[in-house]
């Protein structure tokens, strides 16, 4: 929703602003009208980067996983072709760091699907659905212990098996004690995003700690005041549904 994605995006421009305040940055000049516009030119290719992938998928052109072949040849012919910021020798060393990072996520993949298999085998979304059927009666505590429970599967599963194996449990159970689905599936994505910059597995992390060239122990350090910023939204939705509700029933 609208409402739930501007509380998000103002929460983490505070969260950067507090941060900011620790920082002795530079302060720039401020430019003036005609190369704010030079720049926002120059910009343009990047910036049209978004429209394609989420206009793209909005369309129905391509899917999600055909998005990022997409944007990769984009950014590929937008590096050789308009800006000329890189030659062709260049693209066998490109290739090679892009194999390394996806090497290192694709390892986290396969612990997670065992961790996944586990739980299966484990029969966890049965014993799962024993402990919460009995606060159908109250769903906000049903909610919250679902958050909860999400938050520290998201520790050791990645998003994809953690919507498989337990959003046909928690879904049933939401929505016989009376919660929106709507409402459930954004807080279960929400959740699920956050799993993904969480320790120990924290795909997203190894993505920037491989990109970056930094130690996980410098990502971890820099991304908790965010983290915590999305714990605190998570929280407020669950204690106010209605901040997603409200503008989910004025749509429909």
């Amino acid at each position: 929703g609208i409402v739930p994605g501007l509380i998000m995006g103002i929460g983490l421009i505070v969260a950067w602003k507090l941060q900011l305040r620790d920082m002795d940055l530079p302060q720039g000049e401020k430019l003036p009208l005609i190369e704010r516009l030079h720049a926002t030119r120059k910009a343009f290719w990047a910036m049209l980067m978004p429209l394609i992938i989420i206009g793209g998928m909005k369309t129905g052109i391509f899917t999600p996983t055909e998005a990022a072949v997409v944007a990769a040849f984009y950014a590929l012919v937008v590096a050789l072709v308009i800006h000329r910021e890189m030659k062709l020798i260049e693209i066998h060393e490109v290739l090679v760091r892009a194999a390394k990072t996806t090497a290192v996520v694709m390892f986290l993949c396969a612990g997670a699907q065992v961790a996944s298999y586990m739980i299966t085998l484990a029969d966890l979304p049965t014993v799962l659905t024993g402990w919460l059927g009995p606060l159908v009666e109250s769903p906000r505590v049903l909610m919250a212990v679902m958050m909860v429970t999400l938050v520290l599967i998201g520790t050791a599963l990645d998003l994809t098996p953690t919507i498989l194996i337990f959003a046909p449990v928690m879904l049933p159970i939401a929505v016989k004690a009376g919660i929106d689905p709507v409402y459930f599936g954004l807080m279960f994505v929400l959740n699920g995003a956050i799993g993904l910059i969480t320790p120990p597995v924290g795909t997203v992390l190894n993505v920037v700690a491989g990109v970056g060239r930094l130690s996980m122990h410098q990502v971890i350090k820099g991304v908790n005041p965010f983290l915590v910023t999305y714990l605190i939204i998570l929280s407020a939705f669950v204690l106010f549904p209605e901040i997603v509700t409200a503008p989910v029933a004025w749509m429909r």
